[in-house]
């Protein structure tokens, strides 16, 4: 933080790179990957504590937790992202959220000033956090969770992973998921009644298996993504009368 303000350097904080969509002329400056990888567990009498560095992987911990029997974060095990992204972006599946789960958030200003805030203080709300709106980095992030029973977990988990296996398209590359569920729609669902899905612009596709999630189907630029994007924005609008917002994040030139 002191070198790129003391050089004037552009900074980029990432978690796992997921959710995001880089432009094709890449990113000035530098690109910090957060490794910040640790995990401590607080078992109390009724509740665990689970203190976590920013860069832990959610399939990790979920994996982790799951052979300490704590149950709770079985709605994240697929999420393919850090806790930190997890938590920037209030990340959710299976009728759980990152809200439902944080009691508090460590993070740097840009003086390199450490502070510590509670869920309240997060703003937590469908794929948005306060610190969508502050230029910070998460560097920790403490979880209170139940106990579970170790097969039940496993179970959940499992039910999880099949049904994404089923209904995403994750042996194909993408950013996850590309457009905010609307207030009172579902964004999948009205792009699929405009007939787009499997619409292609260059080498970027609206899925055939789930029309919420745009792929690569092969020598896909962002530039194609960007342009497919715009189009499915514009005739979402035009025939539903619907605006769809983006849930990845653009980012660089």
């Amino acid at each position: 933080m002191k070198l790129v303000q003391n050089q004037n350097i552009p900074l980029t904080i990432l978690g796992n790179g997921t959710n995001i969509l880089v432009k094709d002329n890449g990113i000035r400056g530098i690109v910090a990957k957060i490794e910040l990888d640790s995990i401590e567990i607080q078992k109390d009498k009724d509740v665990a504590v689970v203190v976590l560095g920013a860069g832990v992987k959610n399939a990790i911990l979920a994996q982790k937790l799951l052979q300490e029997e704590i149950a709770g974060f079985e709605f994240a095990a697929g999420i393919p992202g850090t806790i930190g992204g997890a938590v920037y972006m209030n990340a959710g599946a299976y009728g759980g959220e990152m809200k439902d789960i944080v009691t508090e958030v460590t993070y740097m200003d840009e003086n390199t000033n450490i502070h510590t805030i509670t869920n309240e203080d997060c703003e937590f709300d469908y794929r948005h956090s306060i610190f969508s709106k502050m230029n910070v980095t998460i560097t920790k992030v403490k979880l209170k969770l139940p106990y579970g029973n170790k097969e039940e977990i496993k179970q959940k988990m499992d039910a999880n992973a099949k049904s994404r296996s089923e209904k995403q398209p994750i042996q194909m590359p993408s950013a996850g998921s590309t457009f905010k569920r609307g207030k009172d729609f579902i964004t999948a669902m009205l792009i699929d009644e405009c007939g787009l899905k499997g619409y292609k612009i260059g080498g970027a596709q609206v899925s055939t298996l789930h029309a919420g999630f745009l792929v690569n189907a092969g020598g896909a630029t962002a530039k194609d993504m960007l342009n497919l994007i715009e189009y499915i924005q514009k005739t979402v609008l035009e025939k539903c009368g619907k605006e769809i917002e983006l849930e990845v994040k653009v980012i660089g030139e």
